[in-house]
């Protein structure tokens, strides 16, 4: 595995360092756990959604948190009452979190359960401050530009 090292961005830019650690924190997901396996997709220009497998898990044993610039997908399977004695087992119903780092605007908008899947789905909302617009220009001179040379 290489190292970077990202001293150079620190001495020379101001505010990157979020996307310093997001690198960072992205070559070291190599040793974040394989379980639960997860999908993203795109699904619009502004949309995404996260498909996690929980299969096992019900409603009430999974929790979907936005926290800050992150989403969090937790499950906690409830005890098992009962004495059962298992000749094979395979199913996994080990606790999980699973942790998403979300880009600036990008907030959870709905999460639902279908055949052992969560879904849970993304919207992008750029503020209307920051959208780009269109600036008129005007023709001719401008009133400013007037009432100074008459004066």
């Amino acid at each position: 595995m290489r190292n970077f090292d990202f001293s150079p961005l620190y001495r020379s830019t101001v505010g990157f360092d979020r996307l310093a650690h997001l690198l960072d924190a992205g070559m070291a997901s190599e040793t974040q756990p394989a379980y639960p396996p997860y999908d993203i997709e795109k699904t619009g220009e502004d949309a995404y959604r996260i498909t996690v497998a929980v299969a096992g898990f019900s409603e009430d044993e999974l929790e979907v948190e936005s926290r800050e610039s992150s989403l969090v997908i937790s499950g906690r399977k409830a005890e098992e009452t009962g004495e059962r004695t298992y000749l094979h087992r395979g199913i996994a119903k080990r606790a999980f979190e699973r942790r998403f780092q979300l880009a600036d605007h990008v907030r959870p908008v709905s999460a639902r359960t279908e055949n052992g899947l969560l879904h849970v789905d993304l919207v992008r909302e750029v503020p209307e401050a920051l959208r780009p617009r269109r600036i008129e220009i005007a023709r001719g001179e401008t009133p400013a530009l007037e009432s100074q040379a008459e004066a």
